[in-house]
């Protein structure tokens, strides 16, 4: 797939299907349209009593779109437990060019100076595409997941699309849904208006709580 542009990219997520690689020194990208899809509906997030605590507390500095590119490297690196990936250069970027489009963002979540762990994802519409996460330091993945969503909610999201359901992601409340259904979903959601930073880049714990317990 030499010649796989980022607008074939944005084609790919129209019709549904979005891009892995085998592993992170393998060069070649596939296309994946799975038959049950994750997602996770904005309008009934859960948030975890104890991880609502860690939110609210502002435990850690969230920032938008502050490091991109640093973030999807994270993501893309090994760690015990998780020793390959799917994220390759070629992936990375794809991933890179949709930012400088501002078609990808990424919350981050920051301690004393150091990224302790973030997520990136894909903005077309009024869908947002999560593609991946990371963290360094307890729960940091899911309070940037909890930022995400108030984000999401305030900006007018219609979907928040997972790809794939884990543990992690059925706290929140995730779904897994038919490829059918998601395309229903996502027709609905593609010609969207949303705006990803209608929330203030500067929001608190506690308005992120709020954003999400207004919607649920």
């Amino acid at each position: 797939m030499d010649a796989f542009t980022v607008d074939d990219l944005i084609t790919c997520y129209q019709r549904g299907v979005f891009p892995m690689a085998d592993a992170r020194h393998d060069e070649s990208v596939f296309l994946i349209d799975p038959e049950r899809r994750g997602v996770l509906p904005l309008d009934g997030v859960h948030i975890p009593r104890r991880l609502a605590r860690t939110v609210r507390a502002n435990t850690f500095e969230i920032r938008i779109d502050s490091a991109f590119d640093a973030v999807v490297e994270a993501c893309a690196t090994s760690r015990p437990g998780r020793l390959e990936t799917w994220i390759n250069a070629p992936i990375q970027r794809l991933y890179g060019e949709l930012f400088a489009r501002g078609l990808a963002h990424s919350v981050e979540c920051w301690r004393d100076g150091a990224m302790v762990g973030g997520l990136y994802g894909v903005s077309l519409g009024a869908a947002f595409f999560g593609e991946s996460m990371f963290s360094t330091e307890r729960d940091a993945s899911k309070v940037a997941l909890a930022h995400l969503v108030a984000r999401l909610r305030v900006g007018d999201y219609r979907l928040l699309d997972t790809q794939f359901i884990t543990d992690h992601l059925l706290q929140f409340g995730a779904l897994e849904i038919s490829r059918a259904d998601y395309r229903r979903r996502l027709a609905r959601a593609w010609p969207g208006e949303a705006d990803f930073y209608r929330l203030s880049t500067g929001a608190t714990g506690a308005d992120a709580l709020q954003a999400i317990s207004q919607a649920s």
